[in-house]
This record gives structure tokens, sequence and C-alpha cells, in this order.
């Protein structure tokens, strides 16, 4: 089996042990995500250091008060295959509602302007995040990252054409919603993720993540799908590969 973990959060001084770990672990491919331009040039700096890794630009929710100058910019440097994360976290507003409807909404404009795919965040903040969605209209590669909604937030994502990606979350036995949501998510719209160094999987929770942990999280999908491992590995690889153009 061969992955792709399409959110992750790689740290520069560990890379080339960490992609050595992913890769032995079958995780061939990883997505460094920005979140804002310090991490954003990092993440690019890191995608130039490794053939496996790739690069995202944007700013996070949690700095949108930081405003987004220079995160345009970036776009077009090598191995940069999408904006975001960008989106609203209401659950810790570490700026304010207003600062991250207006910077959500700049990276939908961007996403727009450079025809690439936009990296949602998005945390009690259903309504608003549609809402902001419709109104600049929803980017044809868009994929709400880490989902934690359930089965009613799924089908609003997937009705605006957006892909759904899982974390470790979807392993956790208190995530029944999370599984509802997975379960009812087409093969061809599934992502797979770790966050990491976040929410580590089952039976790792409560450990630093790493995207060596990829197929506990895929293994998790499958028992939920009813398919073996290798169908959601199959899937999920070839839905990221086409979602951010790896092999274009």
């Amino acid at each position: 089996m061969r992955w792709i973990d399409n959110h992750c959060h790689l740290e520069s001084d560990t890379l080339e042990a960490t992609v050595t770990q992913a890769s032995n672990a079958g995780v061939e491919r990883m997505i460094d995500i920005g979140t804002d331009v310090a991490t954003s040039i990092a993440a690019i700096s890191k995608a130039a250091a490794s053939d496996r890794v790739w690069a995202t630009v944007g700013v996070h929710p949690h700095e949108a008060r930081h405003g987004i100058d220079g995160i345009e910019e970036l776009l077009g440097a090598d191995r940069v295959v999408a904006v975001g994360e960008s989106g609203l976290d209401y659950h810790y507003n570490h700026s304010p509602p207003a600062d991250q409807q207006a910077v959500f909404a700049a990276h939908i404009e961007m996403a727009h302007r450079h025809r690439m795919p936009l990296v949602i965040h998005t945390r009690e903040a259903w309504d608003d995040t549609f809402a902001i969605l419709d109104e600049g209209g929803v980017p044809e590669r868009t994929v709400f990252h880490c989902f934690t909604g359930g089965p009613d937030q799924a089908r609003a994502a997937l009705d605006r054409g957006a892909y759904l990606s899982f974390s470790g979350i979807v392993s956790f036995p208190s995530a029944d919603d999370v599984r509802a949501a997975a379960e009812l998510c087409p093969l061809d719209r599934l992502l797979v993720e770790t966050d990491s160094p976040y929410l580590a999987p089952v039976p790792l929770r409560g450990k630093p993540n790493v995207p060596a942990n990829l197929p506990l999280v895929g293994e998790a999908l499958a028992r939920v799908h009813g398919v073996p491992p290798e169908t959601v590995a199959e899937h999920t690889w070839d839905n990221a590969a086409v979602f951010y153009r790896l092999d274009a």
C-alpha cells in the first residue's frame, strides 16, 4: 500500500528522519501546511529539500488578526500546490471573527485567481463557513481538512463539490458523528491526513503524531466503509494526486 498524508505540519530539523520513517510505513507523499507567512516560507523550503514533500501557503484563522500580506506572492513558488489552510475557528477565537471572515474570503479569491485548491479549517463555524464559501464561490478543488462535523455538515460540503479529509479523530471512541460523516463520503471524495504533530490516532492517543501513523487512520476509515485498507489507500492516493495535481 502507498499513502499520501494530505495535511501535516513537519519540523525542519527532523525532516529527513520523518520522511524516512513515513516512507518505511508506506506514506510516500506529504503535504506540508502553511499557517502564516513564516510557516508558509518554511513549508516551501521543506518541499525543496525533499521530493516527497509539497507545500501550501496560507493564514490559519488563529493568525487572521495579522492579515495576509506576503501570502499571495508565495503561490508561484516551486511545489506549492494549494492555498491555505484558512477558514474559521470559533472554538478559540484567537483572532476576532470579523478578521477570520475577511481573511477566509481573501483566500477564496486567491484560490480562484490562481486556479489552485483551497484547504479549509473550520471549527464550530459551519454556517458562516458555508455562507462565505457560497458568496465567494466554491473553488473547483476544495477540501475540508480534519473534518469534525457530522452527516449534515458532510452533505452540505459534498453538495458544494468539496472533498472531506479525515484525521485520527475518526478512530476516537467518542467520534460517532465523524464516523457517520466518513461513512457517507464517497470514496472518490475521500482524503486522509494525520494533521501531525496533533491528533495521534488510536492506539497512540496522547503521543506526538507523525506521518508514519497515517495507515492507522486509513484502517479506521476502511472499517467505517467496510472495505480493505488497500481500497482506502488506492482511492485516497488517486484523489490527493488529482486534487493537488502532484503528477502534472
